[in-house]
């Protein structure tokens, strides 16, 4: 029989939900923990991420409560000056690390086990064929692992490699030893978008590029998304605004383009799919200089010289790199209640920033005793791929943020907590400027989810917006 560990939660994953939930957890209870992953270390996906990665937003938005990643500080330097720090794979890995040493272990309430499974029931394996430990009854379990992202790294590729052909993994770029006559970057999302500017930023000439592209997506200008609370109030307002005046889905992402809120790579193409990662102006630049763009849907099959897709075939250099930036990443998986009868399941609690959802979630299991109360303040909003899930996403996520910022004392510690962007620091300056967002902000937000929730209702209707 495995011992019984002493413990009230065991929290099943140490990546970035699991972390902010138990650092708002033991910040606001009494309680002892034991986090479990099947890594040796603590940072989830961070661990596994390809050299050359960066935060795609603000460091200040990532992390834990307690802890800030980074400084705070403004770039100075570069083509992202005058925006947030952005940290780097090996930052995050690092930050991670010391948030578990210095915050979690030295609390004495906290044990981590990496290298292990749950295995449900309450029972955890160790290593291979290790004995492992059993929690109590009475262990609240908490599943971190509902969302958690996939990436190329430790997901196949989703086509068929024949024999002879060379197909990487976006991790091993870097280590190529010699460059061939072409790169294929195979992808629509934002591991694709830095692996293109990864190259550019080396040299590699745009002609040298073939971007298989199955969708086009939309993207979030990260100049958009800074913590300043006239910058991320402006956005929602004009995102508000435009769903007010929108006549239809797309019409709603022209607009949202024309308030340079959301970009795209081609502007002669309507895009389809709507994660909306972030990317500055720059990259966006560098992007739009590789012309060679296959669109024939999903890749099936690499051959030595050609590509294989559903409607047709595609040539390339025999000596072709393929490489693999294929994978989900951020989750669309419905939403369910966070508090459920057999596990916690953390989930954004807002539209994205998972982080401060799970931190939100860890101060309102540390306060409140009803389940039923916890997920009425505590709605989860999810993400999207489609334009159709994208008005879903903002819809229910502005109902979450309403849930809980009708509580006092959530409203309270949402705004001194760095990881909710829409916070209005105590100090911070007043200004005309404000005052202007803040009116704009009231005047659109109810007419445009209005007409968020009409278009929605008319997409549905029409059995649009499927993924």
């Amino acid at each position: 029989m495995p011992r019984t560990l002493d413990v009230d939660y065991l929290v099943v994953g140490a990546g970035a939900a699991g972390m902010a939930f138990t650092d708002a957890l033991i910040d606001h209870a009494d309680v002892r923990v034991a986090l479990v992953d099947r890594r040796a270390a603590p940072g989830g996906h961070w661990l596994d991420a390809y050299p050359f990665v960066r935060l795609h937003q603000a460091s200040m938005f990532y992390g834990v409560a307690s802890t800030l990643l980074g400084d705070g500080r403004l770039q100075v330097e570069g083509p992202e000056a005058g925006l947030q720090e952005r940290a780097d794979r090996d930052e995050v890995c690092a930050y991670y690390a010391a948030v578990l040493a210095d915050r979690m272990l030295a609390s004495g309430r906290v044990e981590f086990f990496g290298g292990s499974t749950f295995l449900g029931d309450g029972r955890v394996s160790i290593g291979e064929g290790g004995d492992g430990f059993a929690v109590p009854d009475s262990c609240r379990i908490v599943d971190a692992t509902y969302l958690a992202p996939r990436i190329p790294a430790v997901s196949p590729p989703p086509f068929v490699v024949a024999a002879g052909a060379r197909v990487i993994v976006v991790n091993e770029l870097p280590q190529l030893d010699a460059a061939p006559r072409q790169y294929v970057i195979v992808g629509s999302g934002k591991t694709a978008t830095d692996s293109i500017v990864w190259l550019l930023g080396r040299g590699v000439e745009p002609d040298a590029i073939c971007w298989v592209r199955p969708r086009d997506p939309w993207m979030l200008n990260r100049a958009k998304v800074q913590p300043d609370p006239v910058v991320l109030l402006g956005m929602a307002a004009d995102t508000m605004e435009a769903a007010r005046l929108a006549t239809s889905l797309d019409d709603l992402f022209l607009r949202l383009e024309e308030a340079e809120v959301l970009l795209r790579i081609d502007r002669s193409v309507t895009p389809t799919m709507a994660r909306t990662p972030t990317l500055a102006m720059w990259e966006l630049a560098l992007l739009r200089t590789v012309e060679n763009v296959v669109r024939r849907g999903h890749l099936r099959r690499v051959e030595v010289g050609r590509l294989l897709f559903d409607d047709g075939i595609e040539a390339v250099q025999r000596d072709a790199v393929v490489v693999h930036c294929a994978a989900e990443g951020l989750r669309r998986r419905p939403p369910v209640p966070i508090w459920g009868g057999d596990a916690i399941r953390p989930q954004p609690t807002r539209t994205g920033f998972p982080c401060f959802g799970a931190a939100m979630i860890g101060y309102v299991e540390a306060t409140r005793v009803d389940d039923d109360e916890k997920n009425r303040v505590c709605l989860p909003s999810p993400y999207s791929s489609t334009l159709a899930d994208w008005v879903e996403m903002t819809i229910l996520g502005t109902r979450a943020a309403r849930a809980f910022g009708a509580e006092p004392d959530i409203s309270e510690w949402a705004n001194r907590v760095a990881l909710n962007p829409a916070r209005v620091p105590s100090g911070y300056r007043a200004s005309a400027e404000l005052d202007v967002v803040k009116a704009r902000l009231k005047q659109h937000r109810e007419p445009g989810l209005a007409a968020l929730g009409r278009l929605s209702e008319t997409v549905r209707s029409a059995g649009a917006g499927e993924s």
